[in-house]
């Protein structure tokens, strides 16, 4: 089966730029949309991406000229009855494609294959409301098309084999890295990638940490390319809320539901980079750091002496009546004041990556001794980041929940091991796939940090996946790869 001419149907950002791989890869383009209007700004998303293109070095004039050659434009969608393969890249909304997929069932010939770009709906709805179910898949592109490297292809129940390998084999052919997956919400990088953007909304919404310490924490002490809620600015907190609502209607899992600040943020219109202003974008007071006046600390806990050391070279000194008292610990940290009266000097620290200090206040840590932790820190060489005293802190809470998703995702037979790490490597910019992840972080580490979550949330999504339980009671610190 060979695909040479293509349809796109719908030409905004991510049609058109899916039009301008299609036609770089030297297909003939058929471009469509609602009205002469809507195709003029898809001619325009056309031209000035390709002209970046030029003015970046990945194009010379001559080629974008013949790029565009390749691009008719029309809206007309019996335009499309020629045309091997259709690519449909509308709104997300279900009961707008369905009609179009019938009406694109009618147009185009027989033999000719049908693909939706949906980042989450039920492609197996969209294609059984067609005659020739066997003949539509998902193909999501990641937006940047033109950019982004990695495309899921989608597979129902009905897709015949021929059909998924040729759209394979075209992913391919269109400088991309596809990787298949069956038909459920998210499909693999959102069904991961969301419902970690959306614990970061509700940790933020219960007052856990603030919104800059949040993404400080993943970005310089996981290693995220850029924290939660820059991400969620980044591709549309209506585009996230609508992913959850689509993963809460198929597994009513509470983790699933959207956050109530997320909600609140969309009715509210804040959306992110497409409205100028989304968890980021307001003018904030300017406010003078605190300034600490502590001169003694104590330290306690597993590889505490570090720290004590650098901060003794700086001129501060032990004392067994501190000004403040530091507690390494991974785990909540009110425990072990030895007395209630210490309690307003404890603060719980918990190093993340090297880089970053979660310091952990409990209900009865004094104000000044949070700020004077702070203070230590940044002379230690440590960003602080202040959270309240819970399981997992900001940095635990978040990623051993995506790490347990992805073991259960690959448990489930769903996708590879491989292809999981791949995909969320491409798709998301990640330097690592959850399972090199895990592997690196060890997965005795990953399963009792599940363990303590699960104790005090309850939450049925923090109970280590049972194959994470099984290879650490066997003693291994690697996952089976066949």
């Amino acid at each position: 089966m060979a695909f040479e001419m293509v349809g796109v149907l719908g030409l905004g950002t991510m049609g058109s730029g899916i039009a301008e791989v299609l036609a770089r890869a030297g297909l003939r383009v058929i471009g469509v949309e609602a009205d002469a209007e809507a195709l003029a700004r898809g001619r325009r998303y056309l031209e000035a991406s390709t002209q970046r293109a030029v003015d970046r070095g990945k194009l010379t004039g001559e080629e974008r000229e013949a790029v565009l050659g390749r691009v008719s434009l029309t809206t007309a969608r019996r335009d499309l009855r020629d045309a091997d393969l259709v690519i449909e890249a509308v709104p997300e909304v279900l009961s707008c494609k369905i009609p179009l997929f019938q009406e694109l069932d009618a147009v185009c010939k027989p033999e000719a294959v049908l693909a939706t770009n949906t980042s989450s709906l039920s492609v197996t709805a969209i294609a059984a409301a067609t005659s020739r179910p066997e003949r539509v898949v998902g193909l999501h592109f990641f937006n940047p098309a033109p950019v982004m490297r990695l495309v899921e292809v989608i597979r129902t129940v009905h897709t015949a084999p021929g059909v998924l390998a040729a759209v394979v084999e075209l992913a391919g052919r269109l400088g991309k890295t596809p990787v298949t997956v069956g038909d459920r919400a998210g499909f693999l990088v959102n069904r991961l990638l969301l419902p970690y953007l959306n614990h970061a909304a509700q940790l933020l919404d219960q007052g856990v940490a603030e919104r800059e310490g949040i993404d400080v924490a993943m970005r310089l002490g996981v290693g995220m390319p850029i924290g939660p809620f820059a991400v969620l600015d980044l591709i549309g907190l209506d585009t996230a809320y609508e992913t959850m609502c689509v993963l809460f209607d198929e597994t009513r899992d509470r983790r699933h539901a959207p956050a109530p600040l997320l909600r609140e943020m969309v009715s509210a219109g804040l959306l992110g980079r497409k409205t100028g202003r989304g968890f980021y974008g307001e003018e904030r007071p300017h406010r003078d750091p605190e300034k600490s006046s502590v001169i003694t600390f104590a330290v306690a806990g597993e590889g505490c002496e570090v720290l004590a050391d650098r901060l003794r070279v700086a001129g501060y000194k032990t004392s067994d009546d501190p000004d403040v008292v530091l507690h390494f610990a991974d785990r909540p940290v009110i425990e072990h004041a030895a007395r209630r009266s210490a309690c307003s000097k404890l603060v719980g620290v918990h190093v993340v990556g090297g880089r970053v200090a979660e310091l952990a206040v409990t209900a009865l840590t004094a104000h000044h001794s949070a700020v004077a932790a702070a203070g230590l820190m940044k002379v230690a060489g440590l960003t602080p980041v202040h959270c309240r005293d819970r399981a997992g802190f900001v940095a635990d809470a978040l990623l051993y929940p995506y790490l347990n998703d992805a073991v259960r995702m690959y448990d489930s037979g769903y996708a590879s091991i491989a292809d999981i790490d791949l995909a969320m490597r491409l798709g998301c910019g990640y330097a690592e796939g959850p399972f090199e992840m895990m592997e690196r972080l060890g997965l005795a580490k990953v399963r009792d940090g599940l363990r303590a979550l699960y104790a005090e949330y309850r939450e049925h999504a923090f109970a280590p996946a049972p194959l994470l339980d099984e290879l650490v009671a066997a003693g291994l610190d690697t996952f089976p790869r066949a």
